[in-house]
């Protein structure tokens, strides 16, 4: 009889029935994968940024970042947003809201020649995340004690980044082209590479004159 409790094989029966466990799915935040491809990037350029070279990095398989980002547009929007941390802690500006600034356009430029490609990709689709938005509204609030219209300091904010935007770009112009540098292999030559570059004085005296010359001719 079928239901004779003596029947080994029953029993073999249930307990190759029983469901395999797995074992947990490897979790990693947006940050996570955020400074992944930043690193990645900094290291080999736009053309060396995928998903699965980004889940490589992080020790996983690209299906499963598709949990936290949908697409590489996102991601990049994620990178951008994620570096601008680095804008922190921003000046204060008080009365010298010209000199604040430009020390934030200067912070920028610094930004530019730390992540090379983030030049591109804000000119091609710039992206407003959180930290983006944090920047835009300190700058409002340096600009509070200046009397011009909400959208003259709109046109002079987005002016001023293009200033800045347009030196990185001339500096990127003058490097020699170089290969994607193995960091493993090479450390002392990729951190070389990787170094901010410290513009002549002249460069630095040009980069703030256009800055004075610039807001001062649009809020002033």
């Amino acid at each position: 009889m079928s239901d004779d409790p003596h029947r080994p094989h029953e029993h073999r029966a249930s307990a190759k029935a029983a469901p395999r466990r797995r074992g947990p799915v490897p979790a990693h935040s947006r940050d996570d994968i955020a400074a992944a491809a930043i690193t990645l990037t900094d290291r080999e350029g736009l053309a060396g940024l995928s998903m699965r070279a980004v889940a490589a990095a992080l020790g996983t398989g690209a299906a499963s970042l598709y949990r936290y980002v949908a697409s590489r547009d996102e991601l990049l929007a994620l990178m951008t947003d994620h570096v601008m941390r680095e804008l922190r802690p921003y000046p204060a500006g008080h009365d010298q809201w010209l000199d604040a600034m430009v020390e934030m356009s200067r912070r920028q430029l610094q930004l530019y020649r730390r992540h090379s490609w983030l030049v591109d990709v804000t000119q091609q689709s710039p992206a407003f995340g959180p930290e983006a938005l944090a920047w835009l509204d300190h700058c409002l609030q340096v600009l509070e004690p200046v009397t011009a219209s909400g959208r003259a300091k709109f046109e002079a904010i987005a002016m001023a980044t293009g200033v800045t935007t347009l030196f990185a770009r001339s500096e990127l112009a003058s490097q020699p082209a170089l290969p994607p540098i193995d960091s493993h292999a090479y450390p002392h030559v990729a951190r070389a590479i990787s170094a901010d570059a410290t513009p002549a004085p002249t460069d630095r005296d040009l980069f703030e004159d256009a800055l004075h010359s610039l807001l001062r001719g649009l809020l002033s």
